[in-house]
């Protein structure tokens, strides 16, 4: 039985909404430490890419430069290539959890010191931090929240993207 995989399934599927509304508000200039808010969007999109299912078995995106997950780059990429990339790895990340069955939550990925169960939870952490910081200079700036969809939310998507 599956129950615990549909269950994280049913919870990524929010996480990743939220993602997708945060890129379609955000100023993706607003500074944060210095650095551009889209550099934030990104660096959590490949987290999520790299460590959701086994981060010593990745081949990172072909946009991709070294250090552009942490670190200042030449590259700026575009809004529509961070939603596209979201989409990717929403899709990548969904397709593995419906291959998983709820013994293997608690086994490592060959090579990796942590169980699969700890992956999905450090990346539900992740992208929860990003996304509130993100979205708080959103609120900052324009004094209104960006749609933020729970467990049971969806009807919300009807009214925007924000919370009005």
């Amino acid at each position: 039985m599956n129950t615990v995989c549909m269950m994280i399934k049913k919870q990524t599927v929010p996480n990743f909404i939220n993602l997708e509304t945060m890129l379609r508000t955000y100023d993706r200039s607003a500074l944060v430490c210095g650095a551009p808010a889209w550099r934030y969007a990104y660096h959590m999109i490949h987290s999520a890419d790299k460590w959701f299912i086994d981060p010593f078995d990745f081949t990172e995106p072909q946009f991709h430069e070294e250090g552009m997950d942490n670190n200042p780059c030449e590259a700026e990429l575009s809004d529509e290539l961070l939603l596209d990339y979201a989409a990717h790895v929403r899709d990548k990340t969904l397709a593995y959890l419906d291959s998983l069955d709820d013994t293997m939550l608690n086994e490592c990925p060959k090579n990796c010191p942590y169980t699969r169960l700890e992956l999905i939870l450090m990346q539900f952490r992740h992208l929860s931090v990003h996304i509130g910081m993100i979205n708080g200079l959103t609120i900052e700036k324009t004094g209104r929240f960006p749609l933020f969809v729970g467990a049971d939310g969806f009807d919300k998507l009807k009214k925007g993207l924000f919370d009005e």
